[in-house]
């Protein structure tokens, strides 16, 4: 599933799950991912020490899978973002995204002509390294291409519309745990202030019929309050999260076990 592919499910109404990766360092978990049934992978390398090369792996390995792989930049780098693309990364996610401003030099670096400076590199994974008119290489790779801004502070919230506006974004992501600590109410997932933002960007962003995913909530209980409100992509964890997670309940039926 390319970009394209990925962007006509969440219009068509389907919400697609994702699988943050931030201690995996080899292709595998792109396989892992797509046997355990998530539809695409988040790429962090905001928080952690994973090199560009590690999520070009990663990405080329997802896009042999079926997965799409959305990379999340540590911060608003345009010259990472292109470098991303060029080695097979389907998508960018852009972090701290307070308005528009913060998001234009990388949608120019990310698009080629005529709706960015884009250059062109050599054919791309992305289009099985097809030799194609450059025209032709141009549309191909911009269609299948997924610029996503994060919404992560009341001032992101407050600027949600304008930047849905922008033609070349694609999505909007919020990032729960940030906008939660910007908005003064840190780990307070469950407050009603939160919702209410939730609500703003998705109506800001059904304006200009783009996308908005859910990051950071993970509970069920959290999960059933929340993605109902018209999320149509989310993440559910990383996969440093699902081992913590996997490995306590193990350990601790072991213990039990042993311990009568």
């Amino acid at each position: 599933m390319d970009g394209a592919a990925f962007r006509e499910r969440m219009r068509a109404g389907e919400t697609v799950f994702g699988l943050g990766v931030r201690v995996a360092r080899s292709g595998e978990i792109a396989l892992v991912a797509k046997a355990a049934g998530f539809d695409w992978l988040f790429v962090d390398m905001e928080h952690n020490t994973l090199s560009i090369d590690a999520a070009a792996q990663i990405c080329q390995a997802a896009l042999a899978a079926g997965l799409p792989a959305l990379v999340r930049i540590p911060g608003p780098d345009p010259l990472t973002a292109s470098r991303l693309l060029d080695t097979g990364a389907t998508g960018i996610v852009v972090p701290h995204v307070d308005g528009p401003e913060a998001i234009a030099p990388v949608i120019a670096q990310c698009r080629f002509p005529p709706k960015g400076r884009r250059s062109i590199g050599g054919p791309l994974p992305q289009l099985h390294y097809a030799a194609l008119p450059a025209v032709e290489h141009m549309a191909k790779a911009d269609e299948r291409t997924l610029i996503v801004a994060m919404i992560e502070s009341p001032e992101a919230v407050a600027a949600a519309g304008d930047i849905a506006a922008l033609p070349g974004v694609d999505a909007l992501l919020v990032g729960s745990n940030d906008l939660a600590l910007e908005m003064g109410i840190p780990g307070r997932l469950d407050d009603p202030r939160l919702e209410t933002a939730y609500r703003e960007v998705i109506a800001a962003a059904r304006t200009y019929d783009k996308p908005v995913g859910l990051g950071g909530v993970y509970t069920a209980e959290l999960l059933a309050r929340y993605l109902p409100l018209g999320f149509r992509f989310a993440l559910l964890g990383s996969d440093l999260a699902l081992l913590l997670a996997g490995g306590r309940e193990r350990v601790a039926t072991a213990r039990r076990i042993v311990e009568g």
